[in-house]
């Protein structure tokens, strides 16, 4: 931990991305998290548990996610995940990092306006 510019942690991998997306509306337990990123993608993107699980750590560790330890679960004893202050601003210079990336995509007629 200790990093605090937001551009320091871009960019993200797209499983990080889609972890921090699953857990912006609120706290999720890895199960949870990872039926989230399979909907999201329409299946396109399905991670396996361990790797789920070690992108999580990852977060933690980074402080962009944090145990929500008394929030409850629908099962019990599940840790449940939410976005920390600092994964909030991540996101959120991701989300416009990539957004910036589609924009020029589009001016080089890549992409077509939909």
């Amino acid at each position: 931990m200790g990093r605090t510019d937001v551009h320091q942690f871009l960019p993200l991998t797209a499983l990080a991305f889609e972890v921090l997306l699953a857990v912006a509306d609120g706290g999720r337990n890895g199960y949870e998290i990872m039926i989230a990123v399979e909907e999201r993608t329409k299946g396109a993107f399905s991670p396996n548990p361990g790797t789920l699980y070690r992108v999580l750590d990852r977060l933690l560790n980074e402080g962009l996610i944090a145990t929500a330890d008394n929030e409850t679960s629908n099962r019990e004893g599940r840790r449940l995940y939410r976005l920390s202050k600092l994964g909030v601003q991540v996101l959120e210079a991701e989300a416009r990092r990539l957004e910036d990336q589609v924009k020029a995509a589009r001016s080089r007629q890549v992409l077509k306006r939909t």
